[in-house]
């Protein structure tokens, strides 16, 4: 017989489980140790049962009801009545012994699949700051095992992949395991489990229709699973639209057909180089404890660039991303489309967009890339027409691996100096440099040297070994933001100072954040917002830009302009094609 079916009329009495043995009670059953031959468990085995069952419930109604954001799940969020789960009951109660066994199964796999699913829109919110995408999200995990593989080896990269296989198959056979259990024992207990049902189902009305809630926005009456299938198969739909509506969008370029001897005109023998400052977000500008450490450094740039016949201007612009995915930023605010996943930024690779590199090379300025970030070569150097790439390999870095096991900041633009603007007589430069001392685990933090000093970089050993490392940061979220502040502070020290040491009448540079830092920073909710910077000694080059209403200095307000980075493009090439 089923291990879901009900005993047969004038089989032996109803245990108070099901037995264990997976029999039928139907069927004769012997002692068991400890206990007596009428089929009755001795004690030990009812607690185990108990706790057993207990386990299969909190399991099921975790995997309904628990929320996709690792900050928000709490006991209380727990403590709610899953409709989809009322519904199974429901329907199982109903259904005949065989094909009741079949659909536990399936259910117990699909609740395990969800829950898949829930763990890695987990991970997505945590480094992303928003859930993953089932149609334009694969890429990103070989991105991630290149990650791993960069920091631990390939050992690691096996590792990572055979404990995720193992987790997911240990989830699928939890959750498959938790209903068909849960199955058995109200099947089992029919005169008890029917009208508990019906009690569950009219305390669901109830609490819906009063709105009742334990926590702020969390209704005790959840369809929280119907919510989250349903919220997929409408992004996966959107997926599947979205490479004809970015075809329609790339179609549109007013810029594409300018010559080159129209383009950036008023930038004319102007040195112009564009920073991305990583994870350097408008949280580091308006929470207070992050504030404290970053305000004063820009108030303190703005104040001795000044004094060295230094302006600059700010405002905000909104990243098509958070927590992660640079070049999506990247390519936005260069290509002026809106990059915001992977299938956009293939894409876009494979188009002929005019980026802003491109339109630097058209009207004949030398266009470069230092990628310190990266360590091996770096194929969109083409895409971007770039004349000159300099990864990791070809920057002569012999210190000690920093924040993102790669170099400090500060060495970079010292790099950047030797190799392309420090070279006397260069022509016309464009420089592409995302930095990464800010980049996450925000640890270990160089500290400023004298530029004479940098030298191969082998000066860092003692400072990386004296600085915090990343195993006492990420003790707390509070260690955390601040070893963030004082990644971001250290970068831009390290601009300002470059500026006062190699700048000169022909510099413009162009600072900015590439996205927010991931929501353990931010907290949830946090916008996309990011500051930009643009510095000169050259009044002419602001006042080309005098329409944007930028704020002076480097510590834009919370009231300054924010414009979406896709739309930097064209404002920039309008704006110097005078």
């Amino acid at each position: 017989m089923s291990l879901l079916t009900r005993p047969h009329r004038g089989s032996a009495p109803e245990p108070a489980e099901p037995p264990a043995d997976g029999r039928s009670t139907g069927e004769p059953s012997t002692a068991e140790p400890g206990g007596t031959g009428d089929g009755r468990r001795s004690w030990w085995r009812r607690i185990a049962s108990g706790l057993l069952t207990a386990v299969a419930a909190l399991v099921v109604l975790t995997a309904l009801v628990a929320p996709d954001q690792l900050l928000s799940v709490t006991p209380e969020a727990l403590v709610r009545l899953p409709a989809e789960g009322i519904f199974g009951a429901a329907v199982l109660l109903v259904l005949p012994s065989r094909i009741r066994r079949i659909v536990a199964i399936l259910g117990g796999i699909g609740l395990g699949l969800l829950t898949i699913d829930r763990i890695i829109d987990a991970g997505f919110y945590t480094v992303l700051a928003r859930p993953f995408d089932l149609v334009l999200d694969w890429g990103l995990f070989s991105d991630g095992l290149n990650f791993v593989r960069d920091s631990g080896g390939q050992a690691a990269v096996v590792g990572a992949f055979a404990g995720s296989i193992l987790l997911a198959l240990a989830v699928l056979a939890l959750t498959t395991f938790s209903v068909v259990r849960l199955t058995r024992i109200l099947v089992w207990r029919t005169p008890v489990s029917a009208p508990a049902v019906a009690v569950l189902a009219i305390a669901w009305i109830s609490c819906a229709a009063l709105g009742a809630q334990l926590l702020p926005g969390v209704p005790i009456a959840s369809r929280g699973a119907a919510s989250m299938v349903h919220g997929r198969a409408l992004r996966v739909q959107a997926g599947f639209r979205d490479a004809q509506k970015f075809a329609k969008e790339a179609s549109v370029d007013k810029f594409a057909d300018t010559p080159g001897s129209d383009l950036l005109t008023a930038l004319k023998g102007k040195d112009v180089m564009v920073t991305f400052v990583e994870s350097y977000g408008r949280s580091a500008l308006s929470d207070p404890a992050m504030a404290a450490e970053v305000a004063p450094v820009l108030d303190a740039g703005t104040k001795s660039l000044g004094a060295a016949g230094y302006q600059s201007r700010s405002g905000f612009l909104t990243s098509p991303t958070a927590g992660g995915g640079s070049w999506l930023a990247h390519s936005t605010l260069l290509s002026g489309l809106w990059i915001n996943n992977q299938q956009r930024y293939r894409n876009l690779l494979a188009s002929n967009r005019l980026t802003l590199n491109r339109a630097f090379t058209k009207a004949n300025w030398r266009t470069v890339a230092v990628m310190p970030g990266t360590s091996k070569a770096w194929p969109e150097g083409s895409f971007y027409d770039e004349k000159a790439v300099y990864p990791a390999k070809d920057l002569g870095y012999r210190g000690p691996a920093m924040t993102l096991h790669t170099m400090p900041d500060q060495y970079t633009l010292a790099q950047f100096e030797r190799l392309e603007h420090g070279k006397p007589g260069h022509p016309p430069l464009m420089g592409e440099i995302p930095l990464t001392s800010s980049h996450t685990p925000w640890a270990p933090v160089p500290t400023m040297i004298p530029w004479d000093k940098v030298g191969d970089g082998s000066v860092y050993g003692p400072i990386a070994r004296n600085a915090e490392q990343a195993s006492s940061v990420w003790t707390s979220p509070a260690k955390i933001r601040k070893a963030y502040a004082h990644s971001v502070a250290y970068t831009m020290s390290a601009l300002i100072s470059y500026v006062q040491k190699y700048g000169d009448d022909k510099l413009v540079l162009i600072v900015l954040g590439d996205h927010q830092p991931a929501p353990i920073v931010t907290g949830d909710h946090a916008s996309r917002d990011v500051p930009i910077s643009i510095i000169t000694k050259d009044q002419s080059v602001l006042d080309h830009i005098s329409g944007w209403k930028w704020q002076s200095g480097l510590h834009p307000s919370p009231t300054a302009p924010v414009w979406r980075m896709n739309t930097f493009r064209d404002r920039f090439l309008t704006a110097f094609a005078k």
